[in-house]
C-alpha cells in the first residue's frame, strides 16, 4: 500500500512539474484579463488537488473514527474548532468593505465575491500559524523528553 501511494504521489508531482513548465513557456495574452490557458490549466488542477486533499482528509478521519471509536471526541472538537475559525473569520470579513479590482468590467467586485475571498485568506493564515506552532512545539517537546 505504501509503495501505491508513494507511486501516485510521484505523479501528481509529475504532472504538478509539466503544467508548471507549460505556464512558465506558453506565450501569455499582452491583457492580463485576457483567457490564458496554461494558466487555466493549472488553476483547474490545483482546485482538483484540493478537492482530492479534502475527499482523502474526510476519508481518513471517518476510517480513523470507525478504527478507533474513542478519537471520536477529539474529532468532534476539532470539527468545531474549524467551524469557529471559518465561522470568526466570515464575519470579520463581511464586517468591512475590501475594493478588489475586477480588470474584466473595470470596476470592483461586488462585496460577497469578497467577503469569501478575504474569509479564505485568513483561513490560510489561521492554519499556517497553526502549523507552524505545531511543529515548533513538537519539535522541542521531543526535544525535551
Amino acid at each position: 500500500m505504501k509503495k501505491a501511494l508513494n507511486i501516485l504521489l510521484g505523479v501528481l508531482m509529475a504532472i504538478t512539474a509539466a503544467l508548471l513548465v507549460y505556464a512558465l513557456v506558453s506565450p501569455h495574452p499582452e491583457n492580463p484579463a485576457d483567457f490564458d490557458p496554461s494558466i487555466s490549466l493549472n488553476l483547474m488542477w490545483g482546485y482538483a488537488l484540493f478537492v482530492f486533499a479534502i475527499a482523502v482528509a474526510i476519508f481518513c478521519a471517518l476510517f480513523g473514527m470507525i478504527k478507533n471509536p474513542a478519537g471520536i471526541k477529539g474529532t468532534i472538537l476539532s470539527l468545531a474548532l474549524i467551524i469557529v475559525i471559518v465561522g470568526v473569520s466570515y464575519f470579520y470579513a463581511a464586517g468591512h468593505t475590501v475594493n478588489i479590482v475586477d480588470l474584466q468590467s473595470n470596476g470592483f467586485f461586488a462585496h460577497g465575491e469578497t467577503v469569501v475571498t478575504e474569509t479564505s485568506i485568513l483561513v490560510t493564515y489561521v492554519a499556517f500559524v497553526a502549523a507552524f506552532i505545531t511543529a515548533v512545539v513538537t519539535e522541542i517537546w521531543g526535544a525535551l523528553k
